[in-house]
């Protein structure tokens, strides 16, 4: 039986650095409700339906979203985790979770090891917070998890491992090494050691097990290694070159037919190790970038996401009972086009799709 996994972004709720970074009372929403359509029929804003604006402290609003993904038959929800050195950011929401019994879908996480940078703006070279690596933070941080998280019965685990994805395994500097402390850790915990995955992504792309990992996970969409945003690419070096038309949002963007994007990875070789597929219903940072460089997949419909959704439980095969998990990206990204959650546009749409296409399995 397939195991969709919906990724999930625990950023709709204020907190401190926020309100020092970009302003008191940020919250994603507040990028959201800034978008507006860059070309004919660019579907913009993303504005939110069946569950509003919602704040995710509170429980009501955490157990609507549980409630939707349930009757979608969503498995289970993938966290961010943000964690530089012993301070975490994003972590309200889930910490909540864990208190509250009636809360109980499952849940893993994954940890988002990335410099926090304006990047999401286009600013990549301003760090807010720095992620420095070292063997004890990595048993800091291990114990950490096996302490508030691995030991709920909620959280997701495979053969007795608890189920860790890491979002850009390239920038550890020794992903082999820390994958056998974490092991090591969580045998010592009652464990059967850890189940880690990778998202497959940017380039890093390579048999799981030479790390000590178990799995990697297909995260949708590719940004970079597809030909139709190469092309797009060397369009917009050469307008720029010739000094056309700047203000052309084709010229200012990466625009891609969400059609076209599908078909190419429906045809992509799969890897020779374990790879958990993955795929989105849409995507559109746009409301992010305001100055321009967004990436946009355009003309998604429910339709279209619901047959990509059904090819790739055609062709995957579990690799136990256990080892079913597919990933959707993403369950609430809203600044980046990028939702099963009911909009304005398409109401419950995504997600009937989604539940109809699961029980047809």
């Amino acid at each position: 039986m397939i195991r969709p996994i919906a990724i999930h972004l625990p950023q709709f709720h204020p907190f401190t650095e926020n309100d020092e970074w970009w302003g008191r009372g940020f919250t994603e929403w507040t990028n959201v409700t800034k978008a507006t359509p860059l070309f004919k029929n660019h579907y913009q804003p993303h504005l939110p339906a069946d569950l509003g604006f919602y704040d995710l402290r509170l429980a009501e609003a955490r157990l609507a979203q549980e409630a939707l993904a349930k009757e979608s038959g969503i498995y289970g929800f993938c966290y961010y985790h943000y964690w530089f050195n012993g301070k975490r950011l994003l972590n309200e929401p889930v910490d909540r979770k864990l208190k509250n019994p009636k809360e109980d879908f499952p849940f893993m996480l994954c940890w988002a090891n990335e410099n926090w940078t304006r990047r999401w703006d286009g600013q990549d070279q301003e760090v807010l917070i720095e992620q420095n690596y070292s063997e004890a933070d990595d048993i800091e941080h291990i114990k950490f998890l096996i302490k508030h998280f691995f030991k709920d019965n909620r959280y997701i685990k495979i053969e007795n491992k608890p189920f860790l994805a890491i979002y850009r395994v390239g920038l550890f500097p020794n992903a082999k090494k820390t994958a056998l402390v974490w092991d090591a850790e969580c045998k010592k915990a009652g464990f059967d050691g850890i189940y880690l995955a990778y998202m497959n992504r940017e380039g890093f792309k390579q048999d799981p097990l030479t790390i000590n990992f178990e799995a990697s996970i297909d995260f949708k969409p590719d940004f970079i290694n597809n030909p139709i945003h190469q092309k797009s690419s060397i369009l917009k070096r050469l307008v720029n070159k010739l000094g056309l038309n700047k203000n052309d949002a084709y010229i200012n963007n990466q625009i891609i037919d969400y059609k076209d994007f599908v078909t190419y990875h429906l045809n992509l070789k799969k890897p020779a190790w374990k790879n958990f597929p993955g795929l989105t219903p849409s995507w559109d940072n746009s409301a992010r970038r305001l100055n321009g460089n967004a990436f946009i997949l355009k003309n998604s419909t429910p339709e279209l996401y619901g047959n990509w959704l059904k090819k790739i439980i055609e062709n995957f095969k579990p690799y136990s009972n256990q080892e079913s998990f597919i990933f959707i990206n993403a369950w609430n990204e809203w600044a980046e086009g990028n939702h099963l959650e009911p909009c304005q546009k398409w109401g419950n749409q995504y997600l009937a799709v989604t539940k109809k296409v699961l029980e047809s399995e």
